[in-house]
């Protein structure tokens, strides 16, 4: 098997799964990209920020672009198996329905139970473990039960899926200063930030957003090789095991730096998007609540584009937070 690294990712292989991902039966939308200025959200700095509202997208959440595209790249009718704390679970479970495949997800015990019984209602199995024995359990399911393994975030099929959401935001603003993208194992911010520099964008300055508890890749920066990390947040989509091989090596290339933002102050980024009428999930919000709580460096004057990234949150989660 040829091995898979940064150099393999190039413009013409994400340009054609953008393709096969706009034309996915699952029914991927371009979403909306809207002004800061068009929302009632408080703003302290003097730039022009972009929001795309991928917790518009079909299944609540971006992953449907990578999932679209992985599944185009398999046979139906196939028997799968993936790990995932919830979003993935459910575009996976989604598809999985659509193709007419087996699936099961091995989730943390710690993921809402609400995510799992969402997951179970398409048909997909789920078995819950506690967060470092997630690998142990899919290679389990691997090797006795003969089933396909689909990363959820380090696989080149699924990051050129999501590169999509990179190449929609030059559709709209094709020469952003700063691109603020969320990031758990990477897969999102790696595609996002591929599909940007690749495109010719080379001045834009692109940061990926970790909760303090969670910060693989940050850590990995640090060390410059992937590692793992017993990650605790309540952003639990950005709480990965470790970070993943092929975004870490994308990442390096293509991300300015990664910053870290607190729990609390995902919470609070949670209820002021929700008083803005824009429902989106923890691990949605920490690129607005770095952008808002100024950890993104040298935005005055600039063209930013903020992602909210998932808007999967149940009534039950929402009362957790602060008014």
């Amino acid at each position: 098997m040829t091995q898979v690294t940064a150099d393999t990712v190039t413009l013409e292989l994400l340009r054609e799964a953008q393709e096969v991902v706009k034309s996915s039966p699952l029914g991927v939308i371009q979403t909306p990209m809207i002004s800061w200025v068009q929302t009632t959200l408080p703003l302290n700095i003097n730039c022009d920020i972009h929001i795309k509202l991928e917790n518009m997208q079909r299944t609540g959440s971006f992953k449907i672009r990578g999932v679209a595209h992985q599944f185009a790249q398999r046979q139906k009718g196939g028997h799968f198996v993936t790990m995932s704390a919830g979003n993935y679970g459910k575009s996976f479970a989604y598809a999985s329905k659509h193709y007419g495949s087996k699936g099961k997800v091995v989730m943390p015990e710690t993921a809402p139970v609400s995510r799992s019984i969402l997951i179970q209602g398409f048909g997909v199995e789920v078995e819950r473990v506690p967060t470092p024995c997630l690998m142990d359990v899919v290679n389990r399911c691997v090797q006795e039960e003969n089933m396909t393994f689909l990363h959820s975030y380090d696989d080149l099929d699924l990051i050129a899926g999501h590169a999509s959401l990179g190449l929609e935001v030059l559709e709209v603003l094709p020469d952003p200063d700063v691109v603020v993208v969320c990031c758990g194992g990477g897969g999102l911010l790696a595609g996002v930030a591929a599909a940007i520099k690749l495109s010719g964008c080379e001045k834009t300055r692109i940061y990926g957003v970790e909760p303090q508890g969670a910060c693989t890749m940050f850590q990995s920066f640090i060390e410059k090789k992937p590692v793992g990390m017993d990650a605790k947040s309540v952003a639990s989509g950005l709480a990965p095991p470790f970070a993943g091989k092929l975004p870490f090596e994308l990442c390096q290339r293509f991300v300015e730096e990664i910053v870290l933002v607190s729990d609390e102050e995902i919470k609070s980024a949670v209820s002021t998007l929700y008083k803005a009428g824009l429902v989106v999930e923890p691990s949605g919000t920490a690129a607005f609540a770095a952008v808002v709580n100024n950890k993104v460096p040298n935005l005055e004057g600039k063209k930013v584009v903020c992602i909210l990234s998932g808007g999967n949150i149940g009534k039950d989660e929402l009362m957790n937070f602060p008014d």
